[in-house]
């Protein structure tokens, strides 16, 4: 093998040993440290095998079983469904349908004060299908225009609203990293919630900037299927934890893999799905958003900040975020 082919190979095993080397520094049980000593060791090894065993060969086969070894007790991870769960998740939902009764328990409906000092309130709830008459996205800026937290809402004409927003599920004293999240370290958990939960949680108490905009159905029914799709999720949820992952199974990318569980080959992937501040243009495109209005107009006339913050506690809190308005 030439310098050239071997130089090339030594650079590729490089990311290889940096994704052991991740994967052992979160993923470790036990103190912090241990972890990032057992993950700086697999690096030195791999490196350093090149030179003690004397053959180019020889250190590739290293770092291949290196990788092999760290990739099989990744896989072998399993997400908990136990544990001592921070409050606002300590519960799962499940859902029963019995014709177009549907009911669903642990829906989250909290009375907050702040962002973390709130009386928790989880309530049993009915929905009637035959009443389903659209579907709302919130899109929650939290980290600059290119990113954003997703929720979808289903809204019925009893005046009804069923917000499902897709997270992770925390235990006590955990905090979220976005690059902990490649890495197996929290199950995803699908958060059903009264809009004045979740919404105002991120409009009112951590001072995000909201987004609201009306979705149009592909095809008569479809609401009601991408509905039943997630809350299929929400069951198995229930009966057996999955992880999240910050890239594949995140608030919006799951929302793709749902869409396209009702229509395979209508949803390509976009790398607006990624950046998923930019999802509305994306929609807006595709026809699925109130196309009467220039986009920037529509933008504008979808942020629900204000009106949210003059609702706040309200019991008409759906409502009035709804309100038609020329300013905001």
């Amino acid at each position: 093998m030439s310098m050239l082919a071997r130089s090339l190979v030594f650079l590729l095993l490089l990311p290889v040993l940096g994704w052991c080397a991740l994967v052992l520094g979160y993923t470790i049980p036990g103190p912090p440290l241990a972890g990032k000593l057992l993950a700086g060791g697999a690096v030195v090894v791999g490196l350093l095998g090149f030179r003690v065993l004397g053959s180019f060969a020889r250190g590739c086969a290293l770092v291949a079983a290196i990788f092999a070894a760290v990739l099989l007790w990744y896989l072998s991870l399993e997400p908990p469904q136990e544990a001592h769960w921070q409050p606002d998740v300590a519960r799962l939902p499940r859902a029963t349908l019995v014709g177009d009764q549907l009911t669903i328990e642990n829906v989250r409906d909290f009375d907050y004060r702040s962002e973390t000092d709130y009386t928790p309130r989880w309530e049993t709830r009915t929905y009637d299908l035959s009443k389903l008459d659209g579907v709302d996205m919130f899109f929650s800026h939290w980290s600059g225009p290119a990113i954003a937290h997703t929720i979808v809402s289903w809204s019925f004409s009893d005046g009804q609203h069923l917000a499902i927003s897709i997270e992770t599920r925390k235990v006590v004293g955990q905090e979220y990293s976005a690059v902990a999240g490649f890495f197996r370290q929290y199950p995803i958990y699908y958060v059903v919630a009264d809009e004045r939960d979740v919404v105002r949680l991120r409009t009112n108490y951590r001072g995000e900037h909201v987004w609201m905009y009306r979705v149009k159905p592909a095809r008569p029914g479809a609401a009601r299927a991408f509905l039943l799709d997630y809350l299929a999720s929400v069951n198995a949820l229930a009966e057996r934890p999955a992880w999240y992952n910050a890239l594949t199974d995140n608030c919006t990318t799951t929302i793709h893999q749902h869409a396209r569980h009702l229509n395979p080959g209508a949803n390509p992937f976009d790398w607006r799905l990624l950046a998923n501040g930019y999802l509305p243009e994306l929609l807006y495109e595709q026809g699925r958003l109130e196309s009467s209005l220039p986009f920037d107009e529509l933008e504008r006339r979808s942020r629900i900040d204000a009106r949210a913050k003059a609702a706040d506690q309200d019991p008409d809190f759906s409502a009035r975020i709804r309100a038609v308005e020329t300013g905001n």
